[in-house]
Order: C-alpha cells, then structure tokens, then sequence
C-alpha cells in the first residue's frame, strides 16, 4: 500500500440537502473537491449501503444537485445490484477524481464489496492518488474496524457491532457521536477488546488524512471528535483539537 498516494476525508455525519434538511457539511465537502486538485471533478457515487431500500434513487437525486449543479462536480455513480462486471467496476472507479461513499447498512456493504472485490480496487484507487471520502458507513469503510448500526436498522433494541472495514486507516471508527449517545457506552466497551485506538466523529466533523498526516475539519463551531482507546486499565476520551495545520497521523494513532 502507498501511503503517499492516500488522500480520505471519512465524514462523521451531516445532511447535504436530503428533502426537508438544510446543508450541514458544506466546507468539509468543499476540501474533497480541493484535494482532488480539480476545480470540476469526476465524482462517483457508491449508494452501495442503501442499494437495497427503495430510497437509494433519491439518494442519487440528492448527490446529484448537491454535488453536481451546486459544487460543479461531474457526477456518475456505481451501483452494484445489477452485479456489474470486474472490467465495469475498475473503469467506473479508475475514471473518477473521488470516490463518494454513502451512508447506510455497513455491514451489508463490506460484505457486498468484498463478494465482488469491490475493495481490492477501491485499494488500488488510493495507491493512483484517488480522493476517498463519505459519510457514516461512507467513512467507516476506510478505516480498520468501525462501530455499526447495522443490525439496529432491522430491530432497534439490537447491540452495535463491530464491522471490518478496508484498513487504509489503521484504527477503529464511530461516526455520529453527536446523534446517538448510546455509542459513547458502547464504543467504550469495544475499545477495550481492540488493539486499535477509536475515532470518534461528531455530525459535522470529519478526518482528512493526506499521506501519513491528518487535521480535522469542521463545518459547525461546535462539533468535535475524539481519541478514545484504554491504557494501563483507564478508559480515555480526549477531544483531538482542530487545527489548520496538518499534523503526524502515527502521533493520532498510538496509545
């Protein structure tokens, strides 16, 4: 893997202009078009998580006229129901400037990328200089491991779990630590039977990692994100300051 080449801004949560919500994430949007280095890009749109709900079409109408129309990106998006084949597949992701991945069912994903090697590709992605971002289960993919509501989506009272993601970023990762206090207990009981420290995003908050550094961004004052792992038997939740410049991810990412 080249870590040169990474380039990921794993989003914690926000609306992007889903009807009846307003805008939330809009600079934090605005930095994975910056990073592609293009002032239109080709942006590709992986609904993978919610494929298989009747919404996904307005979710693709969404990202459309969000990142289309009003941030002037050249939209197309994959999707995967149709089990397109390998060559299909490479020449959709290979031909984008950014991947965008959007939220929904993680578990349901990973495992549907890896039935179709969706994820060795979206490897390769990154070692060509891809910007790879997303939203909730759009940013858990990049990471390790990743604290999902997945089986919470077809019963409530269901646990998190812990879903394996595609490891460009070796940690672990909850998003939507503002919307779901639950996760905050849970999180604390999954860090301590995981090697890996926790990253924890705020809606709002995202982590932008460029080769082997990272800053956060903000697109609301008051969202924050977290370093949450154990140590010498103590749990620790520190707030990771937000700053303009990039710092060493290697100092994030150990205990």
């Amino acid at each position: 893997m080249t870590l040169q080449t990474r380039k990921i801004i794993a989003i914690g949560g926000g609306e992007i202009g889903r009807p009846g919500t307003q805008i939330e994430t809009e600079s934090i949007d605005k930095e994975i078009i910056q990073l592609s280095g293009k002032s239109n890009p080709k942006l590709l749109f992986l609904p993978t998580a919610t494929e298989h709900t009747k919404n996904y079409n307005g979710y693709i109408e969404v990202i459309e006229a969000y990142f289309g129309k009003k941030l002037g990106c050249k939209v197309d998006y994959l999707l995967l129901k149709g089990k397109p084949s390998s060559a299909d597949i490479r020449e959709k992701i290979f031909a984008s400037d950014i991947i965008y991945v959007g939220g929904g069912n993680t578990l349901r994903m990973m495992n549907l990328w890896r039935r179709l090697r969706v994820d060795s590709v979206l490897q390769q992605a990154q070692e060509k200089g891809k910007v790879l971002c997303g939203v909730s289960a759009g940013s858990i993919c990049w990471f390790s491991y990743g604290q999902s509501d997945s089986w919470k989506m077809a019963n409530p009272k269901n646990p998190y779990i812990r879903v394996t993601g595609l490891g460009l970023i070796p940690a672990l990762h909850a998003p939507h630590f503002t919307r779901e206090p639950a996760r905050h207990k849970d999180l604390k009981s999954i860090t301590k039977r995981t090697t890996e420290v926790g990253i924890a995003l705020e809606d709002c908050c995202a982590l932008e990692v460029v080769g082997n550094e990272y800053r956060i961004l903000i697109s609301k004052p008051q969202a924050k994100a977290y370093k949450c792992y154990w140590k010498a038997g103590k749990y620790h939740q520190d707030v990771i300051p937000q700053l303009k410049e990039f710092s060493p991810l290697e100092s994030l990412l150990e205990k």
